[in-house]
């Protein structure tokens, strides 16, 4: 039997990219509940911000020409809190404001409080050289009126939601979450907790990537169900996918995958839809599948990860992570590696493109994890990032070399 031809992970990713570019639903959510959520529509601001000329400290605020032609004496004026709009300033006076405060018509300037003194007489002294118009906060320097300041696709931080809270959005229209059937299989699975480390059968593992997908997708912001390890039967796994489609977006598994194997996963999927199979020019994670299950009026996705951890995890970062944000309507998908100098060296090229677990040291560069095997997963640990090394390629201390940090694909 011929070996299936590999696949480069770009056209992976664009074939099933094709599938998740359906419009997701809508719905609107209070702001306070937006964080980690993938906005559903482009923001105006119909404020400016700040919406007046405020303090940046508490101090006094005057006229810079008085200052001037008073050898910096100045009379006490008004007292000016935040919340309260003052009368304008009178000439030669200095008003006592607080952060945040409205600056008063005629004043110009505002120096801290401590630069400044009060005489026994009562009139104040600006100790400082000041420069005109020196800690005002002016009216638009933020947000002017009509800005755009949160584009459709955006994931939501704790910045941008106070941002739009910010122009007075109480609530925000978002993506729907998607709602993900998780599977494991493997009959030699076990769980954490159900069997002792001293009493594990022989052949036995624990069940560790159902751990890690199941936090990566609520990472995404999806709506999981964790329906734990799929029997050893065709008719069984039949049923529970059918039953999955009933309520979800996506059925991802883990394991069962492999080319050519003769599992329950392939016959399930292939007897409620389509599968496609592909085995990847990637190292690791080659195998990998994608299918779409129709069931009760209703399409669902599929994607199958390979079984060994390393390989589970990065397909599902390199792949199933931007199926399912571009089921929430983000697009951005492109892997953008940072050049950084490798302080380690990787002789032998291989004909895949290859992911090698780094960390960055403290010299500036990236050091190598020694063992690069596709179930180490305490690589996955101890590293923080990804050398994207393209096939064929290999790498002298020294050599420039394209970094993928953990921290933006776990986000």
């Amino acid at each position: 039997m011929n070996k299936p031809a590999l696949l480069s992970l770009d056209a992976a990713l664009e074939n099933i990219l094709q599938f998740s570019t359906s419009n997701p639903t809508v719905e609107i959510v209070s702001t306070f509940d937006a964080d980690q959520r993938i906005l559903a529509e482009d923001i105006y601001s119909e404020i400016q911000v700040p919406g007046f000329d405020n303090s940046a400290m508490d101090g006094y605020a005057f006229c810079y020409e008085d200052f001037v032609n008073r050898k910096g004496i100045l009379q006490a004026g008004q007292r000016i809190a935040a919340g309260h709009f003052p009368e304008k300033l009178q000439e030669g006076h200095a008003d006592r404001i607080f952060t945040g405060a409205p600056v008063p018509d005629g004043a110009d300037t505002v120096v801290m409080q401590e630069d400044c003194e009060v005489l026994p007489d009562g009139q104040i002294h600006i100790r400082s050289e000041p420069r005109r118009g020196q800690c005002i906060r002016y009216k638009g320097e933020d947000i002017s009126l009509n800005a755009s300041i949160l584009s459709k696709g955006n994931l939501l931080n704790p910045s941008s939601i106070g941002l739009a809270a910010s122009i007075g959005r109480a609530s925000l229209r978002v993506y729907k979450r998607p709602k993900v059937a998780l599977f494991s299989t493997g009959d030699e699975l076990v769980m954490p907790g159900e069997i002792a480390p001293a009493d594990m059968p022989a052949g036995s593992i624990y069940n560790s990537n159902r751990f890690f997908l199941l936090a990566f997708l609520r990472r995404l912001g999806c709506d999981v169900s964790d329906l734990g390890i799929l029997p050893d039967s065709l008719s069984q796994t039949e049923t529970a996918f059918r039953s999955a489609c009933e309520n979800h977006d996506l059925i991802l598994t883990s394991g069962g995958v492999s080319v050519g194997e003769e599992d329950h996963v392939k016959p399930a999927i292939q007897s409620l839809g389509e599968l496609q199979l592909w085995s990847l020019a990637i190292k690791p994670g080659k195998p990998f599948a994608y299918g779409q299950l129709k069931a009760h009026q209703k399409l669902t996705h599929f994607i199958g990860l390979p079984g060994n951890p390393v390989s589970g995890f990065v397909t599902f970062l390199l792949l199933a992570r931007p199926f399912i944000l571009n089921l929430q309507g983000v697009n951005q998908t492109k892997l953008n590696p940072y050049p950084l100098r490798a302080d380690f060296s990787w002789p032998k090229a291989d004909k895949r493109r290859e992911f090698l677990r780094v960390k960055r040291n403290t010299a500036g560069g990236l050091d190598l994890f020694d063992n690069q095997g596709s179930g180490v997963l305490t690589s996955t640990v101890w590293a923080d990032g990804l050398v994207d090394n393209p096939a064929g390629n290999t790498i002298t201390p020294g050599d420039t070399v394209g970094f993928i940090p953990f921290f933006e694909l776990m986000s």
